[in-house]
């Protein structure tokens, strides 16, 4: 406690000479102590605390006072008026006894210590004065703990609550009501989940809002992407490895698992695994532990696990490239993500939603979309679903038209080719005989495009970079590097 700090005290107390045996008690520490008021009718308490609890850090109190409100229920209402209040209870009834089931009681409706007032043969003091004293400096450190935990909680509250509205998912067709009751539904208990859907659905935003909708919101939320993981170090990823346990491990490095702890491990594209991996991972599933590389015995994990696939998960069960047993284990609680084109209603609100959202990012002016426009947006198969949208508007926003018609949308979406497009200096600037680009500038920019193309037209990152030949460690790292999330 720092010496210059004052303790506010709010004394209940109706006998005038246990009020002069507190004050005598109190007199040496009067410049760190201060009764700051006196009353001796716990209605009389409540309402000055209702009008005013901030002022007090302490509350002393008789437990037999007059008027009808005292002992446990006043103790009650206190913590109720202010949680962050201290209570010490002063009281005859312990005299020369020690009741457990009494205090045991005092201490479940919130009082934090009691003391005896005198045993009959102190009439100056209060009985037990250092204990008195130190349990008053003590009440008020915990009154700060109390209140920087109560602050720290508000604060995380408030940041789950702005990573709720970021990842909102957006729409009101019925399917998307029911997925949001599903999602509301798995965020209240701690089943497996296996989220079902196409490339570009949203499947890690469902994942996400099951997550942060549940107890372990304030934990960790960490997303894997299983088929970005090299064959050769999945299990190193996954569990991690001990210092010295193979060539090169000149640390001690957490497996994802271990991140985790707690928390939620996302794993998206779960039929990527191999099967040695699927194995090991049935094993922290149904032991919960990990066997570290390097570690002589199991780590203990608590960790709620989220899967996610955009193949048929039975029919790879069948062909012999996911176990079955594991199958039976995820499967728990199915969750599965429509695609675009089954909730035509919600691209409208899409469309707004991502112009808005870009556009503060971008500094942009938004474009009106225009009828024509929009019947075409909203009649277009999405076949990369939420995700093709989402790069869409982005498109149209670095276009900086002002209004969006039939045949931009179009040109867009790549069904027509314009000059629109052409002429705008972002888009093509390197076709321009006035403003020609080094090579290097053009490659990138065709290496982008073409891979932003590739991925909105495969079902997922793997089968992406099967198409244009690169293993999914160099294809994840060239998309990093072309700006590509």
């Amino acid at each position: 406690m720092n010496l210059n700090e004052t303790i506010n005290l709010l004394l209940i107390e109706d006998e005038a000479y246990d009020v002069k045996r507190i004050r005598n008690t109190l007199r040496p520490f009067e410049k760190n102590i201060h009764i700051r008021e006196v009353v001796s009718d716990g209605r009389v308490a409540v309402e000055l605390l209702e009008k005013g609890h901030r002022l007090y850090d302490v509350v002393i109190m008789d437990f037999q006072i007059m008027g009808g409100l005292r002992g446990e229920n006043l103790i009650r209402i206190i913590k109720e008026i202010d949680p962050t209040l201290q209570i010490i209870v002063v009281t005859k009834m312990t005299v020369n006894i020690t009741d457990f089931e009494f205090a045991n009681k005092l201490i479940e409706a919130g009082a934090m210590w009691y003391c005896t007032k005198y045993p009959g043969d102190i009439e100056e003091y209060i009985y037990q004065p250092t204990d008195f004293i130190l349990n008053i400096l003590n009440a008020y450190e915990k009154k700060k703990l109390e209140k920087e935990r109560l602050r720290s909680n508000r604060r995380l509250q408030e940041s789950v609550a702005n990573i709720l509205e970021r990842k909102k998912i957006i729409g009101k067709s019925p399917s998307i009501q029911k997925l949001r009751e599903q999602i509301e539904s798995c965020a209240q208990n701690e089943a497996i989940v296996l989220i079902r859907g196409a490339s570009g659905t949203g499947k890690e935003l469902v994942a996400k809002n099951i997550h942060y909708l549940g107890k372990r919101r304030f934990e960790n939320f960490v997303p894997i992407n299983c088929g970005s993981l090299p064959a050769n170090l999945i299990e190193s990823e996954l569990f991690g490895f001990m210092r010295g346990s193979f060539t090169g491990a000149s640390t001690q490095k957490k497996g994802l698992f271990e991140v985790a702890h707690r928390g939620t491990l996302f794993l998206d594209e779960i039929t990527e695994l191999p099967l040695s991996a699927q194995s090991k991972l049935l094993r922290v599933i149904q032991e919960g532990e990990i066997d570290k590389i390097g570690r002589t015995g199991p780590v203990r994990v608590d960790v709620r696990i989220i899967a996610a696939t955009n193949k048929n998960l039975e029919r790879e069960v069948k062909k012999g490239n996911f176990r079955e047993d594991l199958y039976y284990r995820l499967n728990v609680v199915s969750l599965t993500v429509p695609r675009l084109s089954e909730r035509r209603d919600d691209i409208p609100l899409l469309i707004d939603y991502f112009l808005h959202y870009f556009g503060a990012n971008m500094g942009t002016k938004l474009p009106a979309i225009e009828e024509d426009a929009l019947d075409v947006l909203v009649n277009y198969e999405w076949p990369g679903n939420v995700r093709e949208l989402q790069n869409v508007m982005q498109r149209l926003l670095l276009t900086g038209t002002e209004r969006v018609h039939a045949a931009q949308a179009k040109s867009a979406l790549g069904l027509l080719r314009t000059d629109w497009n052409l002429q705008n200096s972002q888009q093509e600037a390197f076709w321009s005989h006035r403003n020609m680009s080094p090579w290097r500038e053009v490659e990138q920019r065709i290496q982008r495009e073409y891979f932003q193309f590739v991925r909105e037209n495969t079902q997922s990152d793997a089968e992406a970079a099967r198409l244009l030949g690169l293993a999914p460690p160099n294809f994840h790292r060239m998309c990093k590097r072309l700006g590509l999330k």
